[in-house]
């Protein structure tokens, strides 16, 4: 996002711009490369059969750089991201989009702090909630001006 977001502002209860993403299995095998993640789920399509899924699928962490990105791009470069926790719930799969949205949940100030926590999501095409997330950011404050 180009623009910085400030803490005035928000609201909760505001949604947080989609991001769409299309995870391939290149991007999967260049993550396992990365990140050292390599379970043959990831990218070995008959071993990913054998485990009871519907083909190779998508890395819990790669999903949760996704929702990184949003959180991060949305905050603007004056923001801090404070606090990042994800939970996986379901499987996004490679070739489909990943969804990610998230709305403001709550906001505060404390010590002098503007805090936003957000709760965000990446969606399979199915329209699922596999990866749950939350984040708590501080945004800053417009600066008073003279009149």
């Amino acid at each position: 996002m180009a623009d910085q977001v400030y803490y005035e502002d928000v609201e909760v209860g505001d949604s947080l711009p989609t991001l769409i993403k299309h995870p391939t299995p290149r991007q999967l095998v260049m993550w396992a490369g990365a990140s050292g993640d390599f379970y043959e789920i990831h990218y070995d399509k008959d071993f990913a059969l054998s485990q009871g899924l519907p083909g190779i699928i998508v890395h819990g962490m790669l999903t949760a750089s996704f929702l990184a990105q949003l959180i991060t791009d949305w905050m603007g470069g004056r923001g801090t991201l404070k606090r990042f926790r994800t939970t996986n719930r379901g499987m996004l799969l490679p070739n489909q989009d990943a969804i990610c949205k998230g709305t403001v949940a709550k906001k505060y100030i404390e010590g002098g702090e503007h805090y936003v926590e957000c709760e965000i999501w990446a969606e399979n095409e199915k329209r699922e909630k596999a990866v749950l997330s939350s984040a708590l950011v501080t945004l800053p404050i417009r600066t008073a001006t003279a009149a």
